[in-house]
Order: C-alpha cells, then structure tokens, then sequence
C-alpha cells in the first residue's frame, strides 16, 4: 500500500475549496483543477476575446480564467447587467467541455456575487439563450447575469422578455454597423475599470 505524506492526505478535504476535484489511482492521489484561474489585468489587456464573430476589446472585460470571460453589456438593462463567455467560440451550450461549463458557471458565481454586492443588489437572474429559437442573436454561449432589486421590473419574469428584446436589438445593429457602438468604449472600458476592482 502506497503511504503519503500526512499534507497530502488532506488533498481530498482541501480541493473542493480551491475548484479542484481528487481521484484516486494504483500509482496514488491525482488533483484536477477546472482551469478557474483568474487571469491579471496586464494578461487581460494583451489576451484577445471575441463575442461570436465579433472582436471584443480587452477594455470591455473585467474578468477572466484561462477558459472563461466577463465583460460589460453593450446595452445593459439595469446597472451591473453583464455577459460571461467561454473563451471558445462555442455556438450551443451543449457543446461546451466538462471544463468549459464548470469554468463557466464558477464565473458566473464569483462575477454575479461581487456585482450583487457592488450595486446593493439583493437577487440576481442568470440567464442563457441557448440557439436561435430560444432568442440567442450571438452565435456564442453567454450567460447574462443581471443585479436585481425590488421593483426594478413591475413583473418580475418581464426581465426575461427585455433579455430577449435587448438581443434581438443588438444583432440587428451589429448586423447594419458591424461596430458595437451603443455605449462608448469609454463608457465601457470605465465600467469594466470598476469591476476589475472587485477581483483583485
């Protein structure tokens, strides 16, 4: 019988603490880590990201792992109302990797608490249109993640028909203009600028 080291005995008690899973084997403990390392902010600003066919300017995001990104809306429908991306270009949900959606959701967790917080939110709604009939215009996975308050929709499931009006808007002018050009850079690059506080 294998004998390990008492600090490696703890691997399987401490993993899930840090998003890393453990496996056992003849040759011994194997730690998997889901790639939810946070990327700095002077690796964001050289990293490359696009949105479907779209190329995102590294101002625009304020989060990122090796396989997942969170950038600022184009047209957001309340304060805090962004997107997380895996950095693939994947069209469905379904076609992401174990890694991938795990990455993603992980993401979306860290990003939504921090923004909850940040804008003095008490809910959030996290959404995904998953193909085109579901009301998906971006041929790329993304999760909105919207900060909720009380009263901010008069019904509370309208958000989810603004989620759907908002995409539809967004590709009909990306589609004319081939520019996102909504809000500023500016605009977005000082917003994204905010957040990126929060994850230092």
């Amino acid at each position: 019988m294998l004998k390990l080291h008492p600090a490696v005995q703890l691997l399987p008690c401490l993993a899930p603490a840090i998003g890393c899973s453990v496996s056992r084997s003849s040759r011994g403990l194997h730690l998997f880590c889901s790639g939810n390392v946070t990327t700095s902010k002077a690796e964001m600003a050289t990293e490359e990201y696009t949105f479907g066919p779209y190329k995102i300017d590294n101002k625009e995001v304020f989060y990122s792992t090796q396989l997942s990104y969170a950038m600022v809306n184009l047209r957001p429908l309340l304060p805090g109302h962004v997107l997380v991306c895996p950095r693939r270009e994947v069209k469905r949900f379904i076609d992401l990797t174990t890694d991938e959606t795990s990455d993603l959701w992980i993401a979306a967790k860290k990003v939504g608490g921090q923004l909850e917080q940040y804008h003095k939110a008490s809910s959030l709604t996290f959404s995904i249109q998953d193909g085109p009939q579901a009301g998906q215009t971006v041929p790329h996975v993304h999760i909105h993640i919207v900060p909720r308050k009380g009263g901010d929709f008069e019904n509370n499931d309208e958000i989810y028909d603004a989620i759907d009006e908002k995409e539809k808007e967004l590709k009909q002018k990306l589609d004319l203009d081939k520019e996102r050009k909504d809000r500023s850079l500016e605009e977005m690059a000082q917003e994204a600028d905010e957040y990126r506080k929060l994850f230092l």
